[in-house]
């Protein structure tokens, strides 16, 4: 039987949502071993002078608990 757990992180990237994303399940799986999968929660993006110039995501990443 295995366990998992559920933690939040926000990721931002200057290219696009995807770009986020992508960063921020590469660093969630730096510290957190058993990465198997991610919620995408909320998307938004920060204007400056009426253009993007930032695109964050906030996700929730699951992964198992070592036994």
């Amino acid at each position: 039987m295995s366990v998992a757990r559920v933690t939040e992180i926000t990721s931002s990237s200057e290219k696009s949502f995807q770009d986020a994303i992508e960063q921020g399940i590469a660093r969630a799986s730096k510290t957190l071993k058993n990465v198997e999968g991610a919620w995408i929660q909320d998307q938004k993006v920060v204007v400056e002078e009426g253009k993007i110039v930032a695109y964050r995501v906030n996700m929730k990443v699951t992964f198992i608990l070592a036994e």
